[in-house]
């Protein structure tokens, strides 16, 4: 008998496992989270007016992603029309200690973090008489400590209440399919309680893929993936240098090791996006730095796990955008949703190549566009032709 191959389970991420995904900017009152949102939004990246989408609320910008490949491919076939990826970002009130038992804002504060797929957390270390900070003084390490300690809290009460419903069905007892699988599902989210209850945030863990599914119904917010970003002065921010840096990546380090941590100055940023792009990027160069937006757009997409594919031509060059892992099938139903259920083939090549060898023809010649079926996982940076049946009406 030959030997049994070996399986790879795959990972499944915690959390919703679409492509439009958004996140919300956290953090406590008066850190500079309203006007690092304003500044996103009247950047050359924030809300572009060429995108088709509705009216956006105020409280909600869509930001383009900044990337090389995308910019060389709209100079390589100089389209008609250009459509870039971009990431929806939410201001969130501020939170306030007591938030998970109501204080301030905190149910609706706390439903609006349930409703964003990953967090900016904005923590303050700049010193300003005129801006108070809610708990007194700038202590950037006691503020991480009281919002993750708050999102477990709420998280514990979410879990328990689901806990609770469990218990009522598996205590019926019996054999039965339905009842293993509740009990299993049981289990893990006991598991998820001890671990809340012991200080530690859900997404810290390497769950199964059926403890993913018994734990994504719960919506948690310690689920989520964290981008920290540390609000310096201008002048910090310029020299890369605070006294509260190294007591930040220490915290991170004990408590939540891997989430990245980005240094900007909110005040900065809020210079800048009054200037045209040209006037930013002399300024900058004027005071030896760079604006970190771009930076930390890339960063949260990459924490949430996304890509990029590209449609080209001359009519339009667009980038979109979908869960890194995903089948060909699915990324043609990103185009449109038509497209999913009538696939037949994707003509796909990468980016990389393209670039090797200069345009189309020459990858052509050189046998490198590779017809694929629906088992085909669409990597980051391919550039593909969706060849679909007719729709049924």
């Amino acid at each position: 008998m030959p030997p049994k191959k070996n399986v790879v389970e795959e990972k499944v991420l915690l959390g919703r496992p679409g492509n439009s995904l958004k996140s919300g900017i956290v953090g406590l009152a008066n850190v500079g989270k309203s006007t690092l949102f304003q500044a996103i939004t009247k950047c050359h990246l924030g809300n572009p007016a060429n995108f088709p989408y509705a009216t956006i609320d105020p409280e909600e910008a869509r930001v383009i992603v900044p990337d090389e490949r995308f910019d060389w491919l709209v100079e390589h076939y100089k389209p008609k029309s250009v459509v870039p990826a971009n990431l929806t970002v939410y201001d969130i009130a501020g939170l306030t200690k007591g938030a998970s038992t109501g204080a301030g804002l905190g149910n609706a504060f706390l439903s609006h973090i349930r409703a964003v797929d990953a967090i900016f957390q904005v923590v303050r270390c700049f010193d300003d008489a005129e801006i108070i900070h809610v708990e007194g003084d700038v202590d950037p390490v006691r503020d991480l400590n009281i919002i993750s300690e708050e999102l477990r809290l709420k998280d514990i009460e979410f879990v328990e209440k689901s806990l609770e419903k469990l218990i009522k069905e598996t205590r019926r007892g019996g054999q039965s399919l339905e009842m293993k699988k509740l009990k299993e599902e049981q289990a893990t989210v006991e598991e998820v309680l001890q671990m809340l209850k012991d200080g530690i945030d859900v997404r810290r863990k390497n769950w199964s893929p059926k403890q993913v599914e018994h734990i994504n119904p719960l919506f948690l917010l310690s689920a989520k993936p964290v981008v920290y970003l540390v609000n310096l002065s201008e002048k910090d921010y310029i020299r890369q240098k605070n006294k509260n840096l190294p007591k930040i990546a220490q915290w991170v380090k004990e408590n939540t090791q891997g989430d990245p941590v980005i240094p900007v100055s909110v005040s900065l940023e809020e210079r800048l996006g009054a200037m045209t792009e040209e006037e930013a990027a002399k300024e900058c160069e004027a005071i030896g730095t760079k604006s970190a937006l771009p930076k930390i757009v890339v960063t949260m997409r990459k924490a949430l796990n996304l890509g990029s594919f590209f449609t080209t031509g001359t009519d339009e060059v667009r980038q979109w955008t979908l869960r890194n892992g995903t089948k060909a099938p699915q990324a043609a139903g990103v185009i449109h949703g038509d497209f999913e259920k009538t696939f037949i083939q994707v003509v796909v090549y990468n980016y990389k190549v393209l670039r090797e060898e200069g345009d189309e023809a020459s990858v052509k010649a050189k046998g490198k566009i590779m017809t694929k079926g629906k088992d085909y996982v669409v990597e980051d940076g391919d550039i593909v032709l969706v060849k679909a049946g007719a729709a049924k009406g």
